[in-house]
Formats: C-alpha cells, sequence, structure tokens
C-alpha cells in the first residue's frame, strides 16, 4: 500500500476492519511506530487482553449497552494486536485467525452447516459439541481427560472447568451433600496449617471444593463473587456515605460503628426488595 493509500485508509471513518488493521501495522512499525507498542510482546499484551475481556463482562452485566461497542473494540484491538505480532514473525495473519475460527464453527455446527439433523435439544447440540471438542483434542494427541483447559483461565474458572472434565469420566461425587462434607473438612484443615505454605494451600483446597460446590448447584462462581464483590462496594459506600454526612470519614470511624452502618444500610436494601 503506498503512504498515499495508507493515511487516506487509516482516516476514512468509515474504513472498517481494514481501517484497524492499517493502524496497528503502522503503530508497530519499526522506524515510525509507537515506540510502546513496538517494544510490546504477547507475553506482555496478554493481560491486556484479559483485562479487555473482563470489561467487555463488566459492560453487559451492568447493561451498559452505550458502552459496551467500544469495550468490544478494545477486545478486537487486542486480537489485532496479537496478529499483527504473529505476522511480522511469519506465524499467521488476521486473515488466517478469521478463517480459523470460521472453519471451527462450520465443523462445530453439522447441524446449521452441513448434513446433521437440526431436529434436536439445546441439551443434545451441548453433547454433540462436546464430542466434536474431544474429537478436535485427539487430533491434537491431547489424550488425557483434563488436557487443553486453558492454564490463563480466571482460576475459579478452570476449576470448574477441571472439575467438569473428570466428572464426564466418573470422577466426581454423587451428590451436594458430599461436596458440602467436603467444604466442612478442608475448612477445618485450614484452620489447623500450621505455617502460612501449609495455610496457602490449605486454603487454595478449600477454594477448590467451594468450585466444585457452585458447580453442583449450578452456580458460576466467578459471576457469584462479582456480584458479592458489587455488594460489598454498594454497602461500603453506603457507609462512607453516612459517615460523610457526618463530616467523617471511615478512617475516623471505628469497626462498631461502621459494622452498624453497614447493617443498616443491609437493612434497607432488603426492605427495598
Amino acid at each position: 500500500m503506498t503512504p498515499d493509500a495508507s493515511d487516506a485508509l487509516v482516516h476514512d471513518p468509515k474504513g472498517g476492519m481494514p481501517r484497524l488493521l492499517e493502524i496497528m501495522r503502522r503503530l508497530r512499525d519499526p522506524q515510525s511506530g509507537c515506540p510502546w507498542d513496538v517494544e510490546q510482546t504477547f507475553a506482555t499484551i496478554a493481560p491486556y487482553t484479559i483485562e479487555e475481556a473482563y470489561e467487555v463482562a463488566d459492560a453487559i452485566e451492568r447493561e451498559a449497552w452505550d458502552e459496551l461497542k467500544g469495550e468490544l473494540g478494545d477486545l478486537l484491538f487486542q486480537s489485532v494486536f496479537h496478529a499483527q505480532m504473529a505476522a511480522e514473525r511469519g506465524l499467521f495473519t488476521f486473515d488466517d485467525v478469521a478463517d480459523t475460527i470460521a472453519d471451527k464453527m462450520l465443523a462445530r455446527h453439522p447441524h446449521v452447516f452441513g448434513d446433521a439433523s437440526n431436529a434436536k435439544s439445546a441439551e443434545q447440540q451441548v453433547q454433540d459439541w462436546e464430542t466434536i471438542k474431544a474429537e478436535e483434542r485427539a487430533a491434537k494427541a491431547e489424550t488425557g481427560v483434563l488436557d487443553g483447559v486453558a492454564r490463563g483461565l480466571p482460576a475459579l474458572t478452570r476449576a470448574v472447568k477441571l472439575q467438569k472434565r473428570a466428572a464426564r469420566v466418573g470422577f466426581d461425587w454423587p451428590s451436594t451433600d458430599e461436596v458440602l462434607d467436603k467444604v466442612v473438612e478442608e475448612a477445618q484443615e485450614l484452620r489447623e496449617a500450621t505455617d502460612p505454605d501449609h495455610a496457602a494451600e490449605e486454603f487454595g483446597d478449600l477454594m477448590f471444593v467451594m468450585a466444585n460446590l457452585a458447580r453442583h448447584m449450578d452456580i458460576d462462581p466467578e459471576e457469584a463473587l462479582r456480584a458479592a464483590n458489587a455488594k460489598f462496594t454498594r454497602r461500603f459506600g453506603a457507609v462512607e456515605s453516612a459517615l460523610a454526612r457526618q463530616g467523617r470519614r471511615p478512617e475516623d470511624s471505628d469497626l462498631a460503628e461502621m459494622d452498624s452502618l453497614w447493617d443498616a444500610a443491609k437493612a434497607e436494601e432488603k426492605a427495598r426488595g
């Protein structure tokens, strides 16, 4: 692409995907690009990719539809960034990324794009999806039951995925009651831990069992914890507001008073339903 054509494209407000790809290419240009963008690697960009995915989820959770377009754009930019770095190393291009996911969607939806029957329940189609994914893992020589569960997932999410895989081959508690018993057992082992390393290990075991409990109760532990975080933030904000009306801050108060204000905020929330 000539310099003039490149300039015209990057300044075209309707340039779409080609415009974004050209902007990314120019940001990474070793001679004329942005020094920060040029020095980035897959490893340094990966945390931003995860962060942007969470910001998309946050906008959806808050039903902030006016923000969602921008957050999806930020997430798309992460894919473009990784693809540009891959292209520079001769690994693959953005078009290869798009073609790969398109091929995967065709392969995983034979009931839409192939000859398979579409007269199935959503549950049956999920089972078919899992069968196809198992075949894909086998083609990659991922023969272990737990192979292919991404290490970069949030720990609670990965715990649930590992447990689901194990459950498929019968390695699972038969009911929620046994999991609850295990929660009590792990909590006691944490109580009895004798040093920081041992306590960290036992705490991890307890969290893993709690993820298992969430799975048995059909609860998304990440979503449940996000909701708990939001509730804590909301109620602590009410405590701060109550103190501010008196011209004070939390550090000017004590636990007993703040706990009382917390209970008042909690009661008010429940009264509002």
